[in-house]
């Protein structure tokens, strides 16, 4: 599935210039290639900042934009967008949080050491005249960054991807450099574990013929009942636990036995024991871990050892000499 061709642009002027506006296309030969993970991302990012706003009461109408990084690889000619992640941004001034994004950065270097910024995303339905300051912010992270816009609005007679990636180009407009967004064409990419995530999707439909918003009210509904039904049973066993505490009901060894075996099935992660119990192991396993290197390099040197042994060994044979190098 690819994007549509059709070029358009948004220009977008230096400072102290005005706004124009030029039809242009991706001068660069660059080919994208778009990961399904990626817009599945930022369609999450702007559904959660969405209904947080909506519970807060801050909805005033337009929906809240979004932003994030786009991170991938580039090979040759070929940019290939695999994921992304959320960015911080100062809601009066508009500006990026560095020490947010350096320690994203350097996360993600960790887990994917091949992978780095490519650029950034937002929502909307066209680009704006602040995401120029966006973009120019992330000339220092990547100099060419590309910009990729997810408009969330529904448009039910539109069969692409609400989805467009731009690059920036600097073009000379009456008379003066002007940096703009040029859209560029890409193609949706995905390996086995996406295509199988994005088939389970595409393949979920309602199973009493009802709207897909019904089903997954229902499906919320039923969760909510059940830790509500939860946490009323957990009050009741606490409070029939406190009572036999204070003598106010008989002790019953059976129901006792049962409470405890239930509260060790809980997850111990947060417990005192369990830190010490996983240190302890961690110990263990690092003491292993560095055993097994020294032995490997002890047995690698005592190799090399007998090498220079032997070499040895036949040059002092040659020269009649004797004796041993070590």
């Amino acid at each position: 599935m690819s994007a549509p061709s059709d070029p358009s642009v948004a220009s977008h002027p230096q400072a102290g210039a005005s706004a124009g506006a030029a039809s242009a296309s991706s001068s660069s030969g660059l080919t994208f290639k778009l990961h399904p993970l990626v817009i599945v991302n930022v369609s999450d990012h702007h559904t959660r900042v969405k209904a947080q706003a909506a519970c807060s009461g801050d909805a005033a109408g337009q929906p809240p934009r979004v932003f994030g990084c786009v991170i991938g690889v580039q090979r040759g000619r070929t940019v290939e967008i695999f994921n992304s992640f959320e960015l911080v941004l100062d809601p009066v001034s508009g500006t990026l949080d560095r020490a947010f994004l350096e320690k994203k950065q350097e996360l993600y270097k960790k887990v994917f050491p091949d992978f780095y910024v490519l650029g950034w995303y937002s929502t909307g339905s066209d680009v704006q005249d602040t995401d120029l300051q966006i973009h120019k912010a992330l000339m220092d992270v990547n100099e060419s960054p590309v910009y990729l816009l997810l408009n969330p609005a529904i448009n039910l007679s539109q069969k692409d991807l609400p989805v467009t990636i731009y690059e920036s180009e600097l073009h000379v407009i009456d008379g003066s450099p002007q940096l703009i967004f040029v859209r560029a064409n890409y193609t949706i990419e995905t390996v086995e574990a996406e295509r199988i995530s994005v088939d389970h999707v595409a393949h979920l439909k309602p199973s009493d013929g009802g709207s897909a918003a019904t089903q997954l009210a229902a499906h919320l509904t039923g969760i909510h009942s059940a830790i509500k039904m939860l946490n009323s049973r957990v009050r009741v066993i606490h409070q029939y636990l406190v009572s036999m505490q204070k003598g106010d009901m008989p002790l019953d060894n059976s129901l006792l036995r049962q409470v405890s075996s239930l509260v060790r099935r809980l997850p111990a992660m947060e417990s005192e024991k369990f830190q010490d119990d996983f240190l302890m192991e961690y110990n263990d396993t690092l003491l292993m871990t560095y055993l097994a290197m020294f032995t490997n390099c002890s047995s690698t040197m005592n190799e090399l050892v007998e090498k220079f042994n032997t070499t040895y060994e036949r040059s002092t044979a040659r020269r009649g000499g004797r004796g041993a190098f070590m």
